[in-house]
């Protein structure tokens, strides 16, 4: 999850605006050439968490729909109608999963830390800010999960939200969002910007680490422009080729899972990506993520996997486009009523 909400069942139909345009599919660019077998495999992870009137007979169709695309695309299209929410462009951008080497204990050159949550940290509570938590505050008190080489990568790790980490003993620990200390998110690139220091288009995840990285001091300074600070948990129960724990609790799907503000975008929606720039996306994805720094109607962060590779290519995404929400029939046409 992105350092977002633990599982949202009960928040599930966020209310949705009045603002509201309903297309046909054929309205929506290259969607007989999507693999919908798979759009519907991602949709079936998360669908029996959805406990609203209008979604639970979809949700019974959907697991007894045959496994080959004209069957898949079929019941989106018998089922649902496109809706845009909101008035495009979108933003999209992309998340991944880190995988970091660590330590258990602090050695040689694993010297920072990341931590469980404090027990006395509750929902809602405004804790100790990232530079107070990065200059001990609850430093020595067994809170520490494991133990990193780079501050640059725990700083990355909590944005992202979860990873696998690497240990010197060569076991793997996968770790995953536990809760935040109650600060707002504010984005370090941005306060490059402000700063002078980058423009909007050199600013991405990449050349944020390599200018903190560049000047250690100033640098972890510009990090704790975040007041933000994300804690987390061992996950001993997910299989190797499972993505990480979403915000409904269930693993994500590379590039199928889409985190999104549950304020406009229901949790666990189908939502049709159109997503421009240097490499287009036009793709039905999920709604089974949310994240700090995710905002507004049009908006969406785009999982892209695990590892390095990944990284790279979320790293940089930062592209318009346009994004359709799939709303069952009967509450398409509610919400053009409303």
């Amino acid at each position: 999850m992105r350092a977002g909400l633990g599982i949202l069942v009960a928040a599930v139909m966020a209310a949705l605006p009045a603002r509201a345009e309903m297309l046909d599919f054929d309205a929506l660019d290259g969607w007989y050439d999507d693999n919908h077998v798979a759009a519907l495999q991602t949709f079936l992870r998360t669908c029996d968490l959805i406990d609203q009137p209008d979604w639970k007979p979809v949700c019974a169709v959907a697991a007894d729909v045959p496994q080959d695309d004209a069957s898949a695309r079929s019941f989106f299209e018998l089922f649902f109608r496109p809706v845009i929410v909101g008035d495009p462009p979108a933003l999209f951008t992309g998340y991944f999963e880190p995988e970091l080497d660590g330590s258990p204990v602090r050695s040689g050159r694993f010297q920072y830390p990341i931590y469980r949550r404090p027990p006395e940290l509750q929902e809602g509570m405004v804790y100790h800010s990232r530079s107070a938590i990065e200059g001990g505050a609850i430093a020595g008190r067994g809170l520490e999960l494991a133990w990193l080489d780079d501050p640059v990568d725990v700083y990355f790790l909590q944005v992202q939200g979860s990873g696998r980490i690497r240990m010197t003993d060569g076991t793997v620990m996968r770790v995953g969002y536990a809760g935040a200390n109650g600060h707002a998110y504010r984005s370090v690139g941005q306060e490059m910007i402000r700063r002078g220091t980058h423009t909007l288009d050199q600013v991405s995840a990449q050349e944020i680490a390599a200018h903190v990285r560049s000047e250690p001091t100033a640098g972890r300074a510009l990090l704790d422009t975040n007041p933000s600070y994300v804690f987390f948990r061992r996950i001993g129960t997910l299989d190797p080729r499972d993505g990480p724990i979403g915000a409904m609790g269930r693993s994500i799907t590379t590039l199928r899972s889409v985190a999104i503000d549950p304020r406009f975008t229901p949790l666990g929606a189908p939502v049709w990506i159109e997503k421009d720039g240097r490499d287009p996306i036009r793709s039905l994805m999920v709604a089974q993520d949310t994240g700090g720094a995710i905002k507004g109607m049009q908006r969406a962060d785009i999982f892209y996997g695990t590892g390095s590779s990944a990284g790279n290519a979320a790293g940089t995404v930062k592209d318009p486009g346009r994004m359709v929400l799939l709303v069952p029939i009967d509450r398409a046409f509610a919400m053009l009523e409303d």
